[in-house]
């Protein structure tokens, strides 16, 4: 496992961080920084730093910074749109602020933009773009419940009463349906198009749900749910047909403060409050990779999969941001494939042309010293040639 600890102690602590896609499979880094007051203040942060796949670490210094102005406060948290031209960051003193990518690997640059319908919104606790981008979710700790078309914002849905307080949240695959959880340990489901609600799903006396993500693969239709039962921290899959529960897995020892699934839906991550990350495989839901105490004594405060490698993005208010390098099993790159191929079609030539020439041995009958071969004929005796054969006929008349 490799990891990096990028800590910069001339700003406040790490708030969260978030992968920034960009074209050609490279990816950034945005990490969110809360203001600094004793001591040397310093403002609260948003930087953007390069990830180098190589070395799987961030850059040391960041290509882009912008400076929250006091009267914003802190960053809460942040979502980056599928594109990766534009995030949103809610903010501690109320209020979502929209930020515009802009620039290229040479010289990058934070543009701030207006955001009228999340300007005045209140604290939101998380929020979400849906997967193919045509959709922004956030939730409040009011449990205030809103849903905007992107990138007009023509609200959706702006439900007051969603929850007792918004926990977490998650759209599908399809951008269909959007869960959302409680602090009180209930579970909803939202139909995305028009803001519907269709479930509320089941659990036991004693079981708090806390966390959810959906399935990405596009085969298996769940929705996987990091929940309490009791003191025992589980994993519950639901069937998004039905709605209805399928089973549970216990992933982790301690319960868990973030969840994710990586984007192409092998794998499934939990982060938990004592620092420690458990990454299983989705389809057996086996721990394939365990990094015990990564954030010493720490609650993960975000974590999230590397849109192209096998590597964790992990932030904590004490140690920072981490990217860690999973081990689980190598898969085979497109190149590798086609190498692969190329190398059997390249083989099964050479064995054609070896079996091509060395055919006639294979044909040949045991014959003695000054044996001649037989020759064969379709008009009589193979010894005899076809006009023999005719005028032995006229003979025999």
């Amino acid at each position: 496992m490799e990891k990096e600890e990028a800590s910069r102690g001339e700003s406040g602590h790490v708030v969260c961080g978030s992968w920034i896609r960009r074209p050609k499979k490279v990816n950034w880094a945005i990490i969110a920084r809360a203001s600094k007051r004793r001591g040397a203040s310093s403002p609260a942060l948003l930087s953007i730093f390069s990830f180098d796949p190589i070395t799987t670490s961030l850059s040391s210094s960041p290509l882009a910074i912008h400076e929250l102005k006091e009267s914003d406060g802190d960053p809460v948290a942040i979502s980056v749109h599928p594109g990766g031209d534009y995030f949103v960051c809610s903010t501690s003193k109320g209020g979502c602020k929209l930020f515009e990518i802009v620039g290229g690997a040479m010289c990058v640059t934070i543009l701030a933009k207006e955001l009228p319908p999340l300007q005045n919104a209140g604290l939101q606790k998380c929020m979400a773009f849906s997967f193919d981008g045509s959709k922004l979710a956030t939730g409040g700790v009011d449990g205030c419940l809103r849903i905007m078309e992107w990138p007009n914002l023509t609200v959706i849905l702006d439900e007051p009463k969603a929850h007792k307080s918004i926990r977490d949240m998650d759209f599908s695959l399809d951008s269909e349906f959007l869960a959302t959880t409680s602090t009180d340990g209930s579970a909803r489901i939202w139909k995305a198009e028009d803001g519907f609600p269709l479930s509320t799903l089941e659990r036991s006396g004693d079981e708090n749900i806390e966390l959810c993500r959906f399935s990405k693969d596009g085969t298996k239709p769940f929705l996987f749910c990091a929940a309490q039962r009791g003191d025992v921290p589980v994993v519950n899959v639901y069937d998004i047909s039905t709605w209805k529960k399928l089973g549970f897995k216990k992933l982790s020892r301690k319960s868990a403060s973030t969840m994710a699934v990586s984007l192409d839906g092998k794998y499934i991550a939990l982060g938990g409050k004592d620092g420690d990350i458990s990454v299983a495989e989705v389809k057996t839901m086996e721990i394939y990779h365990y990094s015990k105490r990564l954030h010493l004594g720490q609650t993960i405060a975000s974590l999230e999969f590397c849109p192209s490698e096998r590597v964790m993005l992990t932030t904590s208010s004490e140690w920072g941001e981490m990217v860690t390098k999973l081990t689980v099993p190598k898969e085979w790159k497109e190149w590798q494939i086609y190498a692969l191929l190329f190398c059997l079609f390249m083989a099964s030539v050479v064995l054609a042309y070896v079996f091509f020439e060395n055919s006639d041995s294979f044909w040949k009958l045991p014959m003695g010293k000054d044996q001649r071969r037989p020759k064969i004929s379709l008009f009589g005796d193979s010894s005899t040639t076809p006009a023999e054969d005719h005028n032995k006929w006229n003979l025999d008349l």
